[in-house]
């Protein structure tokens, strides 16, 4: 418990602290947000506010992972490290698709093509070096099976996990991005994830078959790093919250929202609770819908099913202030979060 509160305590401070000169620096170089002209006009008046804001939270993550670990001298996990592994390489993909954004003076950076190929290298080193490191119970961080609660079915064997894991990966950066369309509207929902991961990595830990082979014990490789690593993660956005809440005086840009879903994914796959974080991530697998059946029905129909795609900005142009939008979806993605985590407790409930 001691490393969870070192690590979210260490990061939540850090960036905190961290971002107004990360602001400061932005401004000096003229690294501002290039606004998409087909979107709302109110986001007109958003054009220059700093971006890449996601390098602090990343760094600060990664600080409060390394002092908690420093501080009670207890050495870090591969799991822990493959999750941050994730996280960071997802988001130098997108700091590269920043930077060209900023550079160009363009809405546009990496394109589609090149930043994929970034997804997946980076995926693929760490679904297949999740399937090794077997510890001395002979549990590796992941293994080649689908999962929910748990482990579940037969073995979809390595090659089939690899491919699954990317697509896991490439859906969620991609929904965090999506999602990440008005102030704080990423952030505060991927916190409240990372919070519940907290939560799951502890019982887990309290539940391990590493101490006893009781029924509905888990067998899970490093719970206990990995809620440390949710928790660092969780210090980290939060800090970067404070900047980010509407009026957000800093974007985390693709460095932050890839690096996000990046190690949603990774907590998820780690944790054997693959098919639950489509529910903990309730909000944001439901804005990725807007946008396909935006899509999906332009093609088939030629019109709109939304005023504009994402879904948040149908409600912008419906009329709802931004502040409304925001607290609003807070509030749903909470509702989900819940209905996740009480999900989970479920199969521990007495059975009559």
């Amino acid at each position: 418990m001691t490393n969870i509160i070192l690590a979210a305590g260490v990061a939540l401070v850090f960036v905190m602290v961290g971002t107004p000169v990360w602001i400061r620096i932005v401004n000096r170089l003229g690294y501002g947000q290039m606004i998409r002209d087909e979107g709302p006009e109110a986001h007109l008046t958003k054009r220059g506010t700093p971006t890449m804001g996601g390098t602090v939270f990343i760094v600060g993550s990664l600080v409060g992972y390394a002092a908690a670990h420093l501080f009670t001298g207890n050495a870090p996990t591969i799991s822990g490290v493959l999750v941050l592994f994730l996280m960071t390489g997802l988001g130098l993909v997108g700091f590269v698709d920043d930077y060209i954004k900023v550079f160009k003076q363009r809405s546009l950076g990496l394109r589609s093509g090149a930043k994929m190929i970034g997804i997946i290298l980076v995926g693929v080193v760490f679904a297949i070096a999740s399937l090794n490191f077997p510890n001395g119970y002979d549990i590796t961080p992941a293994d080649p099976h689908l999962s929910f609660l748990r482990d579940f079915g037969p073995s979809i064997g390595p090659y089939l996990f690899v491919v699954w894991a990317l697509l896991l990966i490439a859906a969620m950066s991609n929904g965090v991005n999506l999602t990440d369309g008005l102030d704080g509207l990423a952030a505060g929902p991927a916190g409240m994830v990372l919070a519940a991961y907290v939560i799951i990595g502890n019982w887990q830990l309290r539940n391990s078959c590493d101490f006893a082979l009781a029924p509905n014990c888990y067998s899970v490789r490093d719970p206990l790093d990995l809620a440390v690593v949710a928790a660092a993660v969780l210090g980290g956005v939060f800090g970067f919250l404070w900047w980010n809440a509407p009026p957000a005086k800093i974007f985390m840009g693709d460095t932050g929202s890839l690096a996000l879903g990046g190690v949603l994914v990774g907590l998820a796959i780690l944790t054997r609770t693959q098919f639950l974080l489509a529910i903990l991530c309730g909000l944001i697998v439901m804005i990725t819908l807007s946008v396909m059946i935006q899509v999906g029905g332009f093609k088939l129909t030629g019109k709109r099913v939304f005023k504009m795609a994402p879904l948040q900005h149908h409600f912008e142009l419906s009329g709802w202030a931004e502040t409304t939008i925001v607290v609003r979806f807070w509030l749903m993605s909470a509702l989900f979060v819940a209905i996740g985590i009480g999900l989970f407790y479920l199969e521990w409930m007495p059975k009559k």
